[in-house]
């Protein structure tokens, strides 16, 4: 097997990601993190929305959410991003209204080509339907959609979609039963 070179795997964002990437980690720590009272989340809703994020005024962010590019966020009414996640968004995160995502979870919307000995950069994306659920800890893989009314159990690893309104656990993710709302 040839030797290659790791440096011809770097995926070349553009100068505007890039100045766009630095003016937002600066917005980040001065503007958006200090700003923790939930009844900020406004505040930190107007900010994402200045680098271009679609949020609904009425979605929760909490300020330790970690947000790689908010210009490929999308999040709907009352949906909630909680405390410690890791929204990285190379690629595009769409939230639909009434979804929550727990605590310390991590939305990766990209990843690289293991068959291609360069390892080429990939952005694929992520849609989380209306009313689910994003328990506490999990992971959610590039290109996964979570179908509306699902529940991810903690520390899931959710590498294909979700059939809606069923809850599914483990790593890898794995059906356990059908959703129902019982009042």
């Amino acid at each position: 097997m040839e030797e290659i070179s790791m440096k011809s795997t770097r995926h070349k964002f553009s100068i505007t990601n890039k100045v766009g990437r630095v003016a937002w980690g600066i917005t980040y720590v001065i503007l958006f993190k200090p700003f923790k009272p939930r009844f900020l989340r406004k505040w930190r809703t107007f900010i994402l929305r200045l680098f271009g994020a679609k949020a609904s005024w009425n979605c929760n962010i909490s300020a330790s959410a970690r947000i790689w590019a908010p210009w490929n966020l999308e999040i709907g009414e009352f949906a909630t991003i909680g405390p410690y996640v890791d929204c990285y968004n190379q690629g595009f995160i769409t939230i639909e209204k009434n979804a929550t995502i727990s605590q310390k979870s991590y939305l990766c919307a990209s990843s690289h080509d293991y068959t291609s000995k360069y390892h080429n950069l990939y952005l694929d994306p992520i849609i989380i339907k209306e009313k689910a659920w994003v328990a506490a800890d999990s992971f959610i893989g590039p290109g996964v959609t979570i179908g509306e009314g699902v529940v991810v159990g903690a520390r899931a690893a959710v590498f294909k979609d979700v059939d809606p309104w069923t809850v599914v656990g483990g790593n890898p993710a794995k059906f356990i039963k059908k959703r129902e709302i019982l009042d």
